[in-house]
């Protein structure tokens, strides 16, 4: 059967508007399409890709577990889920670990588990969410609304209900909000889809302090800033301050759905036999991937390697807009960057986007007026001159 993109729109629902290539092959940093044009990669999948495409790794890992086991019920147990736990709390705060299947799902579990232990401990009263606004958690409903963002919520009937929003960076909104009612503030360490947004080193430990002081729990949505993209395995670690909870995904399989909610244990046991599950979370095939994921993401050289290419990038990105003048900051942490757009480019992120994709190289926005850029943790830097030189000439279309 021959698969064009015509043939998208005869069968897939109109959620998705993809672009008009479709790539059928990746390996490390590059990706051909179906007419054999190459692209040097800087989306990663949004944020997903750490190893880059068939990292032996990863194929290695899927290849040997898929010849031995690849799905149970959570009526059992499996080797994988049980390494690949072991690994992430000897090098996390937490305890506990939940296995899902996305970063929706992860962050739904860590929603769930903070009213639930809100309940328990401290009854039914004690049920307010604060999030902030530009915030981004996934599409379930639950998340969605916890999310900032209304264009992503709205539409869809009556809404999960104590759920409040605040400015990012404004600590005196949330201590306006916040309240012995308060059971949970949720936020990212850096707003991705948000704009890629980084907190003030005073705000986040100052979000930690009210948590404390009204017996609040602190959840980290870490899904695109966790395993090894700001440079650490979690960015929590960066920032002097540990959350209750923690979400991951993402980056964690390296681009096999897996997804995590990792916790302490007097947390952890609010969460008793039926209380939530998944059919697919844990899944030994899942895990497998993720644990050789982690073994090459958890060490000094591919983590010290993030820093260095986050440098590289932003050196180079300030000389492309030392000659064109198109970005009024560029920003992030590790390999989670956003150039903002100057005013005079404002609303045109997807612009430069697509004539990325036409010079043969992947991008991403975070916004109408932000370029991100979310490529793998490993990319040569070869391939980052390259595709900025790529990025470059699609600039120059832009402006020219």
């Amino acid at each position: 059967m021959k698969v064009t993109r015509a043939t998208f729109d005869d069968v897939m629902v109109p959620n998705y508007n993809p672009a008009k290539m479709i790539p059928v092959k990746g390996e490390g940093s590059r990706v051909w399409d179906q007419e054999g044009k190459e692209y040097i990669d800087f989306a990663g999948g949004i944020a997903v890709n750490c190893l880059g495409h068939c990292h032996p790794a990863m194929v290695n890992a899927l290849t040997e577990q898929g010849n031995k086991l690849w799905h149970l019920s959570n009526v059992f147990t499996n080797e994988p889920a049980i390494r690949l736990a072991k690994k992430l709390t000897d090098a996390t705060f937490a305890d506990r670990v939940y296995f899902a299947n996305s970063g929706a799902e992860a962050n739904e579990a860590a929603l769930k588990l903070a009213r639930r232990w809100a309940l328990d401990k401290h009854g039914a009263e004690k049920n307010q969410i604060i999030a902030f606004t530009k915030g981004f958690h996934g599409r379930t409903f639950f998340t969605v609304t916890v999310g900032g963002q209304p264009a992503y919520s709205d539409g869809f009937g009556p809404k999960p209900g104590a759920i409040e929003h605040v400015d990012y960076n404004d600590l005196a909104a949330l201590e306006a909000q916040m309240s012995e009612k308060t059971c949970a503030v949720m936020m990212e360490p850096l707003q991705g889809e948000g704009g890629v947004i980084s907190p003030d080193a005073e705000f986040v430990k100052g979000v930690r302090e009210l948590c404390d002081k009204y017996n609040a729990l602190l959840i980290f949505d870490e899904v695109q800033t966790g395993f090894g993209r700001t440079g650490s395995l979690y960015a929590y670690q960066q920032l002097g301050v540990t959350p209750d909870i923690l979400a991951s995904a993402k980056s964690l399989g390296g681009g096999f759905p897996i997804g995590a909610m990792l916790t302490t244990a007097a947390i952890a046991e609010h969460l008793k036999p039926g209380t939530h599950g998944s059919t697919y979370g844990g899944n030994p095939l899942a895990c497998a991937v993720a644990e050789a994921v982690f073994d090459v993401v958890h060490t000094d050289e591919v983590l010290a390697g993030v820093k260095a290419r986050e440098e590289l990038f932003k050196s180079k990105l300030n000389e492309i807009n030392e000659r064109y003048g198109i970005f009024q900051d560029i920003r992030g942490k590790g390999l989670l960057l956003g150039a903002e757009l100057t005013e005079e480019y404002a609303g045109k992120a997807r612009d430069f986007l697509n004539a990325g994709a036409d010079e043969g190289v992947m991008v991403l926005v975070a916004g109408p007026n932000v370029v991100r850029f979310t490529p793998s943790l490993i990319i040569p830097e070869a391939d980052v001159l390259e595709g900025l030189a790529r990025f470059e000439k699609a600039i120059a279309k832009i402006v020219g």
